[in-house]
């Protein structure tokens, strides 16, 4: 993201629909990307929206222990609650409003499940999972974990329009998650009648995730519905959002912008590295044990 305004404003690319698939234990998940149509858009590898659900007690399901290595996991919570641990000992509990941002670096196993209440409660579930690429120098860095609270993310706001800044700087505020590379990530909500205009870095990915409401993106204002990405072109210019008078509701996105890493990639499941043989490398590292194991309850 950028702090200077331009005025220009950048073309949309694609509209790439969502398509639905299950994760982890057997949750729904909204994905633009990865799938057959659209691998990755650099340097983002993979963006879900773990669909919206209203879980009965006794039926959370999450996502169990398993590896990464190479990349950055980020969890943002709109409803529920997810409960995280991981080989290096870290753990956390975060509810709506709340991010996880997890990199796994030199290889590191962790869990992503539902809290204990909700698991016995029941309650609403829905948020989104990102994933963010590494450059080569950077993939074995050592694994770090952040826990960032609504609080610590607070909210800018303006005429109709609401921005929380997680990464990167908009409208002069840094949002307090620590990045490896220039990526800036926001949730934008815009009221019906209103429109907003957001700067980025020349040359850097710009991405838009709807998942409520609908609006309209770009200099030919083209519609984005719920679970749809936009994509727009990385010249100079800045992303413009609008939402028509007649709406039903405000557009609620995720703004994603980053600068492209432009190195080769391979990728193998949760392994994402440079070359086959490093991936290798990894899947050998992961089966020997060489990746940890998440502590035991209590342990940590």
């Amino acid at each position: 993201m950028s702090t200077t305004r331009s005025e220009q404003i950048r073309k949309v690319m694609a509209i790439v629909p969502s398509v639905s698939t299950l994760e982890g234990g057997g949750f729904e998940v909204y994905r633009p990307f990865p799938t057959a149509d659209l691998e990755w858009v650099d340097p983002f590898l993979l963006l879900d929206e773990m669909a919206p659900n209203t879980i009965a007690p006794g039926e959370a399901v999450g996502a169990p222990a398993h590896p990464h290595r190479g990349f950055e996991t980020v969890t943002y919570i709109l409803q529920g609650e997810v409960e995280h641990r991981d080989s290096a000992g870290n753990h956390g509990i975060i509810g709506p409003g709340d991010v996880q941002w997890m990199t796994a670096g030199d290889g590191i196993i962790h869990s992503e499940m539902p809290s204990e209440r909700l698991q016995t409660q029941g309650g609403e579930s829905h948020g989104l999972q990102l994933w963010v690429n590494l450059p080569a120098e950077l993939r074995r860095t050592i694994p770090k974990y952040q826990g960032l609270t609504a609080d610590d993310i607070g909210a800018i706001e303006g005429d109709g329009w609401t921005v929380r800044v997680i990464a990167g700087t908009l409208f002069g505020t840094t949002g307090p998650a620590t990045t490896h590379t220039a990526i800036g990530v926001a949730r934008v909500t815009l009221e019906p009648g209103k429109a907003l205009q957001l700067p980025v870095e020349a040359g850097h990915t710009a991405l838009i995730y709807g998942f409520d409401g609908e609006g309209l993106v770009g200099e030919s204002h083209e519609r984005l519905e719920a679970h749809q990405l936009a994509i727009l072109e990385r010249s100079a210019g800045d992303i413009l959002l609008e939402v028509p008078a007649n709406s039903d509701a405000a557009l609620d996105c995720f703004v994603l912008t980053g600068e492209p890493i432009g190195e080769p990639m391979a990728r193998y499941g949760p392994f994402v590295m440079n070359t086959d043989d490093e991936i290798r490398e990894a899947i050998a590292d992961f089966n020997a044990g060489r990746m940890g194991s998440i502590p035991a309850v209590g342990n940590t």
